[in-house]
């Protein structure tokens, strides 16, 4: 055994260097800086949207009127669009990512996961207005030729699914938006499968649990908080996503039950029409969409936390 001379002389006299008593003084200073930056959003926001709080208060949030024209605005037809999109994206993308996750983690051959998984991450590293552009010229011809014919012939006596095909609108830039999202729930929740206990798996396997039941009731209670982390961080995105989404959801300011056709998103309106308010109303009108959407991820993130951590204490934890 080496004797007490191997540690510093510090450590051995139980001091403190400048450096450890500075260390927790920086480190909470970065954190205080999230919370005074998110307070910076929602303070320079408000301010700058205020003309339009004053001028049309909760209205604003219930009516579809968009008229520069006449100075009437409203955030209905935009709100709407932003979540018909988001609730399509996350609807194809989640069992995709789930799924991809799953092969990487526990069902691929050791030589395919390389490739494989280097080729989820290079897609989360391609600029969303390449996908968009992507999105304008191949998905949309498929869209309005193939498979919106198809669902109107079967399933046109839904709402969602009746009208013209046009290609463009909710159903394709919520398919976009679900290639956006899945290399990065992807690559998450395959990271949180493959931090599941090997010890626990092999014990699974070593009592005849299927590969299914393995996943089941090991993997995914054992990384439940993960893959959730990974949902809401696909969520996030979808939600706040404006280029690509601009490209192929029309930008028609109606309001329609049906996904074939045209809308806004909150997003793709602030990049179509903030260069064109020369009003300080029309201005203060689409900051205040800006806040709306803010808001929007902000409750829909904050309340899904909520959720996990119910979940999580009522799971005893696991």
């Amino acid at each position: 055994m080496r004797g007490p001379a191997v540690f510093p002389a510090r450590l051995r006299r139980g001091g403190r260097g400048g450096a450890d008593l500075a260390f927790p003084a920086l480190t909470m200073t970065f954190a205080a800086g999230v919370v005074v930056l998110f307070a910076a959003f929602i303070l320079v926001l408000s301010c700058q949207a205020w003309p339009a709080i004053e001028r049309f208060g909760l209205g604003f949030v219930v009516s579809g009127e968009w008229n520069p024209v006449t100075g009437r605005f409203g955030a209905m037809v935009p709100i709407v669009g932003t979540m018909l999109t988001t609730v399509v994206a996350m609807t194809v993308a989640l069992p995709v990512s789930f799924g991809i996750a799953l092969f990487l983690a526990e069902i691929a051959p050791a030589w395919l996961k390389g490739p494989v998984g280097a080729a989820i991450e290079l897609l989360a590293a391609v600029p969303s207005i390449v996908y968009g552009m992507w999105g304008l010229f191949v998905i949309a011809p498929i869209m309005a030729d193939r498979v919106e014919p198809w669902l109107g012939e079967h399933l046109g006596f839904l709402p969602l699914f009746s009208g013209p095909p046009m290609g463009v609108g909710i159903l394709s830039a919520g398919l976009v938006l679900a290639l956006m999202v899945i290399p990065f729930m992807a690559a998450v929740i395959r990271d949180v499968f493959m931090m599941t206990p090997r010890n626990m798996k092999e014990a699974a396997y070593g009592l005849g649990a299927t590969t299914l039941e393995v996943v089941r009731d090991v993997m995914i209670p054992c990384g439940r908080k993960g893959i959730a982390g990974g949902v809401f961080l696909g969520l996030g995105r979808a939600l706040g996503e404006t280029m690509a989404v601009t490209f192929v959801i029309g930008n028609a300011h109606n309001l329609s039950w049906s996904l074939f056709a045209p809308g806004n998103t909150i997003a793709s309106m602030l990049a179509n029409e903030f260069t064109e308010a020369g009003d300080a109303l029309y201005a203060a009108s689409l900051i205040e969409l800006g806040l709306i959407l803010f808001m929007i991820t902000f409750v829909i993130l904050g309340a899904a936390r909520l959720w996990l951590r119910v979940g999580m204490e009522q799971g005893g934890g696991r």
